[in-house]
């Protein structure tokens, strides 16, 4: 009854939020207990721009453009975004050094991106706690 609705689509948009919070702060973890470490280069996890691209696929898919294919062959013209297949990535930054020794992990940007991270992670949280309480309290109602 509830598979479809958009509430269960915003459960497993939070969801994989949830999922991409937890590696950030092990990465984060990771490049803070590196920062010493000569020659090691800091990684950081990209999720927020593949999910907004997903959820604008999603939004196209619902009005896409007339074409006709005449053969299963043909390359269609629009593939559907899909939630389920976003994933946050892991990238490692070789671009920058902001020491001699080859190390680019600044701490104080860590501690900025690991409070931001916390922050997310809080206000995910809270989302999938109010979600879950509104959905508890519709079934009761159809109980």
């Amino acid at each position: 009854m509830f598979e479809q609705s958009s509430m269960m689509l915003t459960n497993r948009i939070l969801e994989k939020s949830l999922d991409a919070t937890s590696l950030r702060r092990k990465v984060i973890a990771n490049n803070i207990a590196n920062v010493d470490v000569p020659h090691f280069k800091r990684r950081e996890v990209n999720f927020e721009s593949e999910l907004r691209r997903a959820v604008a696929e999603m939004e196209q898919s619902k009005r896409p453009v007339p074409a006709l294919t005449t053969d299963p062959r043909h390359i269609p013209f629009h593939v559907p975004g899909d939630i389920d297949g976003v994933k946050p990535r892991v990238n490692l930054d070789f671009t920058t050094t902001y020491r001699n020794d080859g190390n680019n992990v600044d701490i104080e940007k860590e501690m900025v991106d690991s409070a931001k991270n916390m922050m997310r992670y809080n206000s995910i949280i809270t989302n999938l706690n109010h979600n879950y309480r509104m959905l508890k309290s519709a079934m009761k109602s159809v109980i």
